[in-house]
């Protein structure tokens, strides 16, 4: 048998070749960003390449004075998991192409009535061979669901990616809170440490003068040596929240000089109803309309498993007794007598029976969340201000007040250091008081996608017009 004979099978072939392989050009449209850090660029996986490379190999290190701003553009760009999670763009679009693509056709050569134990069957005289070119047809719309379905789970992935931007920039600006509030404390802790020297060596001035006690030396060394341990603390709360902010855009030790920014600024936030209004931003609850498509989508795909597909064959049958040639034609049909994918079209209602509670359980938590938070946030805000503006000034009046009576004689040294730990500790607390105000801001900004201060600055100008 020659192949000349079987012309038509190469062209049949290459015909189903062509029409599974044409390219198709998948195009997964994801959400647009939320309004917050919308401005800042980010990580975008190059399409068709193997190689993940990303701007930040490129980029030079973060060095010198650190603002948030320049931390969280370093974020966006060169955070590992915020990479890693984009390139479910590019894998939405494969899905999406491989959803497209026809089943290959399969090839199937057959030889008979070969090697027998009759003389006409001894050898090969009386073979006849076939070569038959299979080609399974999809009905019932499978190719078109699939590809919808496909499409709008690359849309949900776009939601998680959002989701993931926004948590990279709320963890971020957080870290960069804990370096602010860790820096100043370690001035407190300095500043401490400074008073407690100076204080030691007036009371051992009055001691050697004989002026006081040489139990009052006592205390105020005790006392010195405890700023030097809260001083060791202050720093090694530094560098821990230095290194988890570097942490945030992928690298393993800090290598910026500071961090600036303007811890006491604090501004009153929005009504928390104006804030619950913007809860349809944020990415855990917008997504849910994608979901509701995602899973009737499924539904579709599993209902059109239901129609059985048809598999078509054409080839040619030669003798090679008389040389004859003849067409083979063949059409399969599965039969769906007990498996007609009850199961899986009953498993995709129920999914998406479940997805009304799991819709209505993300938005409780969110909206728990947001509550508590601007709640967080308006107590740190209330305590910030009392302390800012009362108590800290009349603690650092009773201070100086205590520091200078004990120098005239008037006040004994138990009245300086209790002046001196109120003074600290009302200072401590107003640092505390505004990175919680501050790490709620983050929060509140994360669950509602915007940045309060843009709200406030609407708000202005509505009142301006």
């Amino acid at each position: 048998m020659t192949l000349r004979h079987l012309q038509p099978i190469p062209i049949l072939l290459m015909a189903a070749v062509a029409a599974g392989c044409t390219a198709l050009q998948p195009d997964v449209a994801w959400p647009d960003r939320r309004p917050l850090g919308s401005d800042i660029l980010l990580f975008v996986p190059p399409r068709g390449a193997d190689s993940a490379a990303a701007p930040s190999e490129s980029a030079g290190p973060l060095e010198g004075k650190l603002t948030l701003r320049a931390a969280l553009e370093a974020a966006l760009l060169r955070n590992p998991t915020l990479a890693a999670a984009s390139w479910n763009r590019r894998i939405g679009e494969a899905q999406v192409l491989r959803a497209g693509l026809l089943p290959n056709p399969e090839l199937e050569i057959e030889v008979e009535d070969v090697a027998g134990t009759g003389g006409g069957n001894a050898g090969v005289e009386a073979a006849e061979t076939t070569i038959a070119l299979g080609q399974l047809v999809e009905l019932g719309g499978k190719r078109a669901a699939r590809i919808k379905l496909a499409t709008i789970e690359g849309q949900l992935a776009g939601w998680d990616y959002e989701a993931e931007r926004l948590a990279v920039l709320t963890g971020t600006a957080l870290a960069f809170v804990d370096v602010l509030a860790a820096q100043e404390q370690l001035r407190l802790a300095e500043d401490l440490r400074t008073l407690s020297e100076q204080t030691y060596e007036t009371v051992a001035e009055r001691v050697k003068a004989g002026k006081v006690s040489p139990l009052e030396k006592t205390k105020a060394a005790v006392e010195l040596a405890n700023s030097k341990i809260k001083l060791a603390k202050a720093q090694s709360r530094l560098r821990s929240a230095r290194t988890r902010l570097a942490a945030t855009w992928g690298d393993v030790a800090p290598r910026f000089a500071e961090a600036v920014g303007a811890l006491e600024s604090i501004a009153e936030p929005p009504p928390l109803k104006a804030l619950q209004a913007l809860v349809h931003r944020n990415p855990e609850i917008a997504r849910w309309a994608q979901e509701m498509q995602q899973r009737l989508a499924a539904l579709a795909v599993e209902k059109a498993a239901r129609v059985p597909d048809l598999t078509v064959g054409f080839g040619v049958k030669r003798s090679e007794e008389n040389d004859d040639y003849a067409l083979v034609l063949g059409v399969g049909v599965p039969l769906h007598v007990f498996d007609r994918n009850q199961g899986g079209i009953r498993e995709a209602r129920y999914r998406l029976a479940q997805m009304q509670h799991e819709k209505r359980g993300a938005e409780v938590r969110t909206a728990r969340a947001l509550t508590e938070s601007y709640e967080v946030l308006q107590i740190a805000r209330a305590e910030a201000l009392s302390l800012k503006s009362d108590v800290v000034p009349a603690a650092v009046q009773a201070f100086d007040a205590a520091r200078e009576g004990y120098q005239l004689g008037r006040f004994g040294y138990l009245d300086v250091l209790d002046a001196q730990r109120t003074l600290f500790e009302s200072r401590a607390g107003l640092l505390d008081a505004l990175a919680r105000y501050h790490r709620a801001v983050a929060v509140v900004e994360s669950l509602i996608g915007t940045r309060l201060h843009s709200l406030n600055d609407d708000k202005q100008a509505k009142k301006e017009d």
